[in-house]
């Protein structure tokens, strides 16, 4: 079931593009329309999905969608909806998102939609990569996939309920929470291990590439969402600045009990920080979905 008569997609890459892939899979017979910055990026998209509409400004893509979501990086948002916010649209139009922080996203784009009528209800599909563009768009991105969904107290209960019915329909497990519970969390779970990804990276080699074809499945794991796009991970880290302060201040308290425990060769504390770590992890359920 979806309750969209017409779906807008803004800015077509990898969590763009699979939105519209999987939603002309789920709702065959709804318009998509899509846009972009760069024409070139519709036409891509167009080839994979002849049927999408592409559209040549924000306005012509909102027009007549009853649900529009916000693909683009999160610093370009507040761009896309000051120029929503004086379009033609419908009353029931809703906006959502797909970025990797709700507080600031939240506080800055619910006001400018509410003081035209519509409606704004955060996103956040866990369904992203360390590869970007159109080219990785994957029909089943979404499947199994959590979406967090932060609405804010002033969210009408129908509004939010649509977006359930929505990324339920792609095969998303909603969850539902504020967006300072979702910034903290995905902190700590998101943000987090790609700055430690980063840092593994940086310290394994960056005074010696020689180790580099030794690499095997570990470092690989380890280190995979390292690639991902430098500019977008700065402005996620930046967004939720003082959230993935917090857990990387925890983080060095955390190596330096292991640097002390080294120190002093004491192998029932290695044993134990070991122990703990392995027990945690073991309380995340395996993933549903292939990289």
């Amino acid at each position: 079931m979806n309750p969209e008569s017409s779906i807008a997609i803004l800015a077509p890459g990898l969590l763009g593009g699979s939105l519209a892939l999987a939603a002309r899979h789920h709702f065959p017979s709804v318009p998509i329309r899509v846009w972009a910055r760069r024409p070139e990026a519709v036409e891509d998209l167009r080839q994979i999905i002849p049927s999408v509409i592409g559209c040549k400004s924000i306005s012509e893509c909102v027009s007549g969608a009853t649900l529009a979501v916000l693909c683009m990086p999160i610093q370009h948002m507040r761009a896309a909806v000051d120029q929503i916010a004086t379009s033609q649209v419908l009353p029931e139009l809703l906006v959502t998102d797909v970025g990797s922080v709700k507080g600031s996203v939240v506080a800055d784009l619910e006001p400018v939609l509410a003081s035209q009528g519509i409606t704004f209800v955060g996103s956040h599909p866990m369904a992203g990569s360390h590869t970007t563009g159109i080219a990785h768009a994957r029909m089943d991105l979404f499947q199994n996939a959590a979406c967090l969904i932060t609405p804010s107290e002033k969210c009408p209960s129908e509004a939010i309920e649509r977006l359930r019915l929505f990324w339920t329909a792609l095969g998303c497990r909603v969850i539902e929470m504020n967006p300072a519970e979702h910034d903290h969390c995905v902190a700590r779970i998101s943000h987090l291990p790609h700055v430690m990804a980063a840092l593994t990276t940086l310290a394994a080699l960056k005074k010696d590439t020689r180790p580099i074809p030794c690499a095997a499945g570990g470092f690989r794991d380890t280190t995979r969402v390292a690639a991902g796009d430098p500019s977008m991970w700065t402005g996620i880290l930046h967004e939720n600045l003082n959230e993935v302060l917090a857990v990387l201040t925890e983080t060095s308290h955390r190596l330096a009990e292991l640097i002390q425990i080294l120190k002093t060769d004491n192998l029932v504390e290695l044993h134990n920080f070991l122990s703990e770590a392995k027990k945690l992890r073991d309380l995340v359920p395996p993933s549903t979905k292939t990289d």
